[in-house]
């Protein structure tokens, strides 16, 4: 007999397969040790002033790997900032896509099991939320509040929410109807029980799905908030920042917006490719297909 596979080599073949995807996940893998550890080793370099490397250029093999990619303004290292830079832009991320997934997942299975009085009103405050445009309500709620990272992911959580309401109860509507859901009910399983046990491991894998395309929005959210200025402020680093503080020297020293432009692209890239196969690969439907195409090579 055939030893069974491990799910998760299964799925590291199944991602091998494509190529595009594997090598995102890879760069998201080296992006979240960035942001683990270079913070650890290279926050006093990152932050340390060098007015002798002022805007220094970059692939200048002759100084310390740290200045690879060159110096900023007051001649900081922007390869070693980039990668300081990526635990509070990824931190922030992760927190809004986290808490608002664990909220509009909750709220939309509340909604999609109970009773129509309670459905409408949760649906009703989701409304009201999505009738602000996201970036327009945050930076209305940032100007009134002082700039931090907490309150920076309260607000895109709050922004990020009905997505992950409306998708969850449009799920729970259609899986409810399901005969394994009537047995549970029949056998007199209790509510908590039935959504929390039956049909929270079915809609799960669509939600995690969007999570990761919504994470790569929130990414260039933060990005965009942190560029006009009232994001996280200096002398606090994030990718956006830096775009916004190399503005003024694009004619001069184009290097310091395009390095950290291009981390916040490759990221937001990576993530989009990596979703797409997420798609496939947690879809019980779908995932035939790369099993298939895995057993053929």
């Amino acid at each position: 007999m055939t030893k069974p596979t491990h799910p998760a080599l299964t799925m590291v073949r199944m991602l091998w397969r494509d190529k595009f995807a594997f090598f995102s996940a890879l760069f998201l893998i080296v992006m979240v040790l960035c942001a683990l550890f270079g913070p650890m080793f290279l926050e006093d370099i990152a932050t340390k002033q060098n007015l002798r490397g002022r805007n220094a250029p970059p692939f200048d093999f002759s100084k310390a790997w740290v200045y690879w990619l060159g110096g900023d303004a007051l001649g900081r290292p922007l390869l070693a900032r980039i990668i300081v830079a990526a635990q509070n832009t990824l931190f922030v991320a992760t927190g809004a896509v986290i808490c608002s997934l664990t909220i509009g997942t909750t709220l939309g299975m509340i909604a999609g099991y109970s009773r129509k009085v309670t459905s409408q009103i949760i649906m009703r405050l989701a409304d009201v939320i999505m009738a602000f445009p996201s970036l327009l309500l945050a930076v209305i709620v940032l100007y009134m509040l002082p700039p931090s990272v907490g309150n920076l992911i309260v607000v895109l959580t709050i922004t990020r929410i009905p997505v992950y309401l409306r998708t969850a109860r449009a799920e729970v509507l259609e899986v409810r109807g399901r005969m394994f859901v009537q047995a549970a009910t029949v056998m007199g399983a209790s509510t908590p029980r039935i959504v929390f046990r039956h049909i929270l491991p079915v809609i799960l894998p669509t939600l995690v799905t969007i999570a990761t395309l919504d994470f790569a929005l929130v990414v260039l959210v933060e990005s965009s908030l942190s560029f006009l200025g009232i994001g996280i402020q200096p002398p606090e680093i994030t990718w956006g920042l830096m775009v916004s503080q190399g503005r003024p020297y694009l004619t001069s020293a184009w290097w310091l917006s395009f390095w950290p432009g291009l981390v916040i692209i490759l990221t937001t890239l990576s993530l989009n490719l990596l979703s797409n196969w997420m798609r496939t690969a947690l879809d019980p439907v779908q995932r035939w297909r790369l099993e298939i195409a895995r057993k053929k090579q």
